[in-house]
Formats: structure tokens, C-alpha cells, sequence
């Protein structure tokens, strides 16, 4: 017995069948070559953008379908359902794109939007470096103005979509002596002379999704690429940052549960003893607690989705999610591994690339020890 879900119409129900089908057709019987070879083939982000799955909360006059972002929730949930971690379109359609609609000018809109929305063109943001992860304000990436342009010199690491990226939003102090007031944020076109990506990652889990170092060597880029004003970077990462950790928050309830449904499965079909492992009390109690958790999870990031819509979700509320979802996601994920005894710990099983992919969660997004910060901050 579960909780019925509310959020959802009948259209959203028929874009979760469309999306179901082309997860399970054109991305799960590739993900395994994907993991090997450390990055998603492009086929697949055309094919996306051919069936309006990219950019789909983008206005229409830029090349989106101007649904509400109920659409994205269900485009998570599907990808972590089937642990396809290694698309980066959550990314760049709910956080990349975003940046670019609320600040970016009309010819930024209309020179890169479309493109994103049809998969032609991939979208990554830069933030983190190699000295500054959840620490925003530490970056040393700068931007100095020079008539028409600015010179843009630094490096960044970690980077989503970075080995497969066509444009890149960069965060980079204009001002250093002035702070947070100093940090601005600008689109640096790939074909950019002095732009320049670094070896690709290995990671431990998220194999399959491209995360790069970059590289900016006086990078002349355009005043015009400046999103919003000088100085006003800072105040913007923090306006989108509650959408992007509610993502996290999202996409860690669907993978606990997508876990759930793996180990009720497996535990009522390998037998020891004489019987079904599920038989064992401590098998069951075990299930039980975390479905319990689970459904807890469900009903608070539903609502929170709820609050998304209506633009009322705080940034405590929003880390509140982030960490207390990563949290519980690699809780049950470690100990559904456990469950499936030896199995849990052979890559061919999906409970074992799910429990590797899933350590990262607590870490990208502002670590869940800063979302403790930010909470204390508000009581």
C-alpha cells in the first residue's frame, strides 16, 4: 500500500509512458557501453531533443514546449528509475537552460535555447575548481573587461556535460576584492579561442556521464555574454540553487524506490535455508523500515514539488531535501546491497552501480554538511 500521488494529470501520465518507452528502448540496452567508454553518444541528445524531452519547460518562441516542471520531475524520476546516470539532460535543461532564460539577452536566448531544446547543442555550467567546491566565493577563475570584452583565465573541474559541452556557463570573479558583490557569470562559447577541455574524469560511480576539467586561457568573450549584471552572479547561483537541489532531492526519493522494487524482486526469488530470503523476519523488518522511510520521503518532496510550482520553495526547505533524500537514498541503496548478498557487490546487478552512482549525491550541490549550515541559518 502506498500513499496515492496527486501532482500528477492525465497528461503527465501519458509523458511518463512516452518517456518510460524511450528509456527502456534507446538508453538502458546502450548504458553498459556508455559506462565503458566514460560518456553518453550524442545519438542519444538528438534523439531526445526530437521527442521534446530537452528544454521542455523553455517558452516555445525559443524552441521548449512551455510545460510546467512537473514534466521535468517525471523526466527524473524515468532516468533514475532505470539508474540512467550517465544522461546529462537534467542538467541542461533545468539548470543550464534556466540561467540563460531568466538572464541572459533576447540574442543569447535565441542564439543558444533552440539548439539546446533540439540537442544540437549541449549546455554545462562551471563552478567548481580545484580549490573551491561547495565554497562559491572561493573561485579565483577572473574576468577582467578590456573595451568589448572580457578576458576570462582560470580552470574548473568536475564538470557535468564538460567533455561533451558546446556552451558552458562560467563563474568567475569580475571584482575579487569585492566578494560575493564580485562574481559574475558568463556563456563561453566551445569554439572560443583559448577554450580548452581537460582529460575526462574516472569517478567511482556515474561512469556513463561525461565530467570533465576546463580550461580558460584568456578566453575573449563578448560583453553581451555577460548574464545579467556585473557583479550579480553570486545573487543569481543562489536564486537557482533550491531548484537544483530539489532535482537532487528528486532523483534520490526515485532511486530508493526504483531499489525497493529491485530487492522485493530479488529477495523473493533467491532462496537459502530451504526458503525465500524474503521469508527471513529480519529480511522483511529490514524492508519494511526502509519502505516506511521511503514513503516519509515521498510525501515531503512531493510537497515540496508542490511549492516549486508555485514559486514558493525557501532555500532551507530546499536543503532540507537535498540532504535528508541523499541521505536516506544511500541508507536503503547500501542496504539493499546487503540483501542481495554476494550479487549486491557484482556490477552486473543494478543494485550495485545504483549504490556506486548514488555516493555522489551527498557531495554535488552544495555538500550535505553545508545544507546543514544553511538550515541553521534559518532557525
Amino acid at each position: 500500500m502506498k500513499i496515492e500521488r496527486t501532482l500528477f494529470s492525465e497528461e503527465h501520465r501519458q509523458f511518463r509512458d512516452t518517456v518510460r518507452r524511450f528509456m527502456e528502448q534507446d538508453v538502458v540496452p546502450h548504458h553498459e557501453a556508455w559506462e565503458e567508454q566514460g560518456y553518453v553518444d550524442r545519438a542519444v541528445w538528438l534523439k531526445a531533443g526530437e521527442n521534446g524531452f530537452l528544454c521542455p519547460t523553455m517558452p516555445e518562441e525559443v524552441g521548449g514546449a512551455g510545460v510546467d516542471r512537473l514534466f521535468s520531475v517525471v523526466l527524473f524520476e524515468e532516468q533514475f528509475r532505470v539508474n540512467a546516470t550517465g544522461l546529462g539532460f537534467g542538467l541542461h535543461s533545468e539548470i543550464v537552460a534556466p540561467y540563460l532564460l531568466h538572464y541572459g539577452s533576447e540574442d543569447l536566448k535565441q542564439r543558444y535555447l533552440p539548439r539546446m531544446a533540439s540537442g544540437e547543442m549541449i549546455g554545462a555550467i562551471a563552478m567548481s575548481e580545484p580549490a573551491a567546491g561547495s565554497d562559491l566565493q572561493g573561485v579565483r577563475a577572473t574576468a577582467v573587461r578590456h573595451g568589448d570584452h572580457y578576458l576570462l583565465n582560470g580552470s574548473k573541474t568536475f564538470i557535468t556535460n564538460g567533455w561533451l559541452c558546446d556552451l558552458v556557463i562560467v563563474v568567475a570573479k569580475t571584482d575579487p576584492a569585492l566578494g560575493a558583490k564580485g562574481i559574475s557569470l558568463f556563456v563561453v562559447d566551445t569554439t572560443m579561442p583559448g577554450f580548452s577541455k581537460g582529460k575526462r574524469l574516472k569517478k567511482v560511480g556515474m561512469k556513463a556521464q561525461d565530467t570533465s576539467e576546463l580550461f580558460f586561457d584568456n578566453v575573449r568573450v563578448p560583453v553581451e555574454n555577460l548574464l545579467g549584471a556585473e557583479g550579480s552572479g553570486f545573487a543569481s547561483l543562489m536564486q537557482e540553487l533550491p531548484w537544483e537541489r530539489m532535482q537532487i532531492a528528486i532523483t534520490s526519493m526515485a532511486s530508493a524506490e526504483a531499489a525497493l522494487e529491485w530487492t522485493l524482486a530479488y529477495t523473493r526469488e533467491r532462496k537459502a535455508f530451504g526458503q525465500e530470503v524474503f521469508k527471513f523476519q529480519n529480511t522483511r523488518f529490514t524492508l519494511a523500515e526502509l519502505a516506511t522511510e521511503v514513503q516519509i520521503g515521498r510525501v515531503f518532496v512531493d510537497r515540496c514539488i508542490e511549492l516549486v510550482l508555485k514559486n514558493q520553495l525557501d532555500t532551507a526547505t530546499a536543503s532540507m531535501a537535498k540532504s535528508w533524500c541523499t541521505d536516506l537514498q544511500f541508507k536503503v541503496l547500501d542496504a539493499c546491497v546487503q540483501l542481495h548478498g554476494g550479487y549486491g557487490y557484482m556490477w552486473e546487478y543494478p543494485i550495485a552501480r545504483a549504490w556506486a552512482d548514488a555516493r555522489v549525491q551527498r557531495i554535488y550541490g552544495g555538500t550535505n554538511e553545508i545544507m546543514k549550515e544553511v538550515i541553521s541559518r534559518s532557525l
